[in-house]
């Protein structure tokens, strides 16, 4: 069993393989967090201590015992109102304009597997998966809280969700339900978080904590491109191989927030969930909302430790079964090799020279459909432009099957131009205030997707175009941040419910979409990777990284995402130099070598390449083909810190046996006459002998671990390296 309750001490145990989850029930109904880390056979609560501080209150019936504060106190689920003034994960006005809300244990109750989440993405179950219901109430305003702890034993891995009743006979709204919170007696942490831009996503920031909170997270109406709704809190002194390592992954696409408080006592609290701003839930007598799910780990072992755990868990329990193992496709993106202008045979000529390549799939972007020439009309009208094409989306697709190739295609349901048809039709299926002039980005408004009817007709939309042509992939964008969160479905008392209701419309079509088409992949997108999160994933098994192809700079956004997400679910393509965002001009084996470490595709125009650049893209398919089973299901290390090497940027996949293992490495700064470059490898076997592909030499793990690769740098500009070595024995 992986969950235990000694009544005796009133302590709940959730033990993994590795780690302790501990906490209490104390005097008075409180649910007191215990301890997070290594595993101990120890019943923590000896670490709960009490101590009179000044200011800090007490609950009523603790008045004596003035060392007894909710303000000090390490807890489980914090609420507003009652005498905790840190950071909350949960606000609520009662009908009489009350703001306090104090949730007390009732019972609790232990099973075996887990529930879905009506509406919502979470962590498919494992065949040993426990579950923990602990249910609290407020007695006065009639709120029960389920706290929902599921366990997963083998991946080192918690998930924590809540389901929030009103049990009583008054409205209630809630102004703020945070899915979890943490907190931690004593220590001094770093935060790691991923802030970003569109085309520069998910760079790492590290900072030290101090008193205060920081906070990060994003109220675009998406998980966006300026913070990914994952945090790590370290020890100041870990790094990539060593060091205490807690992970914080929310598994939603829209506004989030995650927010880290060090108190008055030294404590750290974190919490994470729902951002606030503009949130509000009306719960009627009887009803009941859920939180979204976050995944929660810690390792010792450092940020790799800690990476490796998200990305066996995300690839085994958040990704739909049939993309876990199955290979992607070697795709080529229309996009950059001719954006709007095309029609069939201009995409028939890239099937075919594309088909000689060796790739495997085409993917017809933006513009097929509607009156969509640029992006200034058209959202919304998901109707084929035959003219355009000259011929029709079966007739298209049956010619690329023709020549051997799978197809794809791209659409933008969540979006609405004001020129189209369905603007035209129903102006009122569009996010917008009333009697106000709406805020545009990219000339294009947000359709409400709050609202069943939309959702509907975009289904029978989408499903009219797909079964209507054999399409084996659809690429899904979403290419702009939402304002004007107003939508024209919902009364005035509950437009705060809004943006929660659009991300629950956009699960519930994506969830239609695969029930009827079980076997299509979508990718995610959101001008690239504003919207690359575990939610997403659930239904996505892979996002587009970003919208910048450029080598150099993918180095950076693919680095940062690896801290939270396996390679398996980047989205990543060669595309043509000079590079069309930057401008840089990178060898072509530099970017094949960056793009091999993700999902691998191309965005170019095939026709304009020489001989000498087609054959170096077939031995690129040719690598990725012998290689793809290591890449997307091996273990994934970064060989190098994020301060300590300014020239050259290095990892490695090692296979779950550790009997084979791919290096990679590009060098971004070539020096004349510079050091000596070695890299150290990582998740070898010690005693291993592993022997250097394409030459005689060998070397055990332990060598190569301690001691370093040796390597030549080649000289130009961001040359790449690759080493695969095989274990001899």
């Amino acid at each position: 069993m992986s969950i235990a309750f000694c009544a005796e001490n009133q302590v709940f145990s959730l033990t993994t393989a590795h780690h302790l989850y501990q906490m209490k029930l104390a005097e008075g109904g409180f649910l007191l967090h215990l301890y997070y880390g290594l595993k101990t056979d120890t019943d923590m609560s000896y670490r709960i201590h009490c101590t009179d501080r000044g200011f800090s209150g007490n609950p009523y019936e603790q008045r004596l015992n003035r060392g007894f504060s909710t303000d000090t106190l390490p807890q489980e689920y914090p609420c507003a109102g009652v005498g905790d003034y840190r950071a909350p994960a949960l606000r609520v006005l009662s009908e009489n304009g009350s703001r306090s809300v104090d949730l007390r244990y009732v019972c609790h109750a232990i099973s075996q597997g887990r529930m879905s989440i009506p509406g919502l993405p979470f962590a498919r179950t494992d065949g040993d998966t426990e579950t923990l219901t602990v249910t609290l109430r407020d007695e006065v305003i009639g709120l029960e809280a389920d706290l929902l702890y599921h366990v997963f034993p083998q991946k080192d891995m918690i998930t924590r969700s809540v389901r929030l009743r009103n049990t009583g006979s008054g409205l209630l709204t809630l102004e703020k339900a945070a899915s979890a919170s943490l907190d931690f007696l004593c220590g001094s942490y770093d935060v790691l978080h991923f802030h970003g831009r569109h085309c520069m996503e998910r760079l790492p920031e590290r900072m030290h904590l101090q008193h205060g909170i920081f906070s990060c997270g994003s109220v675009r109406g998406m998980s966006s491109h300026q913070h990914n709704p994952f945090i790590v809190l370290c020890d100041p002194h870990a790094t990539e191989q060593n060091g205490d390592c807690y992970g914080f992954m929310l598994m939603y696409s829209g506004n989030h927030l995650e927010e880290i408080e060090v108190s008055q006592t030294g404590s750290t609290r974190v919490v994470t969930g729902i951002h606030p701003d503009g949130f509000s839930w009306l719960l009627r007598p009887g009803e009941a909302f859920d939180t979204p799910e976050v995944m929660l780990s810690y390792s010792p072992d450092g940020l790799n430790g800690l990476s490796r755990q998200f990305h066996r868990m995300i690839r085994e329990n958040v990704l739909a079964p049939q993309h876990r193992t199955a290979g992607r496709p070697i795709l080529i993106n229309s996009w950059e090799a001719a954006y709007f202008d095309f029609n069939a045979e201009k995409i028939l000529q890239f099937a075919r020279s594309a088909k000689e390549l060796g790739v495997e799939m085409l993917v017809l972007d933006d513009g097929w459909f509607g009156k969509r020439d640029d992006d200034n009309s058209g959202l919304g009208d998901w109707y084929v432009n035959e003219k355009k094409l000259g011929c029709s989306m079966k007739e298209l697709s049956d010619c690329i099957h023709a020549i051997g190739l799978q197809f794809g295609l791209w659409f933008e349901p969540e979006m609405i131009s004001e020129d189209s048809d369905l603007y035209r039709a129903h102006p009122d299926w569009a996010l917008c205030d009333p009697d106000r002039s709406p805020t545009m980005a990219r000339n294009q408004l947000v359709l409400d997707m709050s609202r069943q009817d939309v959702v509907d007709y975009l289904y029978a939309s989408m499903c009219h175009v797909l079964d209507n042509a054999v399409i084996e992939y659809v690429k899904w964008d979403f290419n702009r941040s939402i304002a004007n969160c107003y939508s024209h479905g919902l009364p005035a008392a509950q437009q705060g419910e809004t943006a929660h209701r659009f991300m629950l419309g956009t699960y519930r079509l994506l969830s239609r979409l695969l029930e009827r088409y079980p076997s299509l992949l979508i990718e995610g997108c959101s001008g690239g990777g504003g919207r690359f999160d575990a939610g997403m994933l659930f239904y996505c098994p892979q996002i587009w990284c970003s919208d910048d192809s450029d080598a150099v700079e993918r180095l950076e956004i693919q680095r940062g995402t690896s801290y939270g997400y396996p390679v398996s679910t980047m989205g990543a393509h060669v595309s043509a130099a000079p590079n069309h965002q930057t401008g840089r001009v990178t060898p072509l084996r530099t970017r094949g070598v960056v793009a091999q470490s993700g999902t691998f595709g191309y965005e170019l125009n095939p026709g304009l390449l020489s001989e000498t650049d087609k054959e170096e893209i077939r031995k690129q398919i040719s690598d990725y083909h012998r290689y793809a089973d290591l890449i997307a299901c091996g273990d994934y290390y970064r060989l190098t810190e994020l301060e300590d090497s300014p020239d050259l940027s290095a990892w490695m996949f090692v296979s779950g046996d550790r009997k084979e293992a791919l290096v990679s490495i590009v060098i971004t700064h070539v020096r004349a006459n510079g050091p000596y470059p070695f890299v150290r490898l990582c998740g070898l076997a010690p005693k291993k002998v592993y022997r250097l592909e394409g030459t005689e030499k060998t070397c055990t793990g332990a060598a190569l671990m301690h001691g370093g690769l040796p390597f030549v740098s080649p000289m130009g500009d961001y040359p790449a390296v690759q080493f695969h070595l095989t274990a001899e024995n």
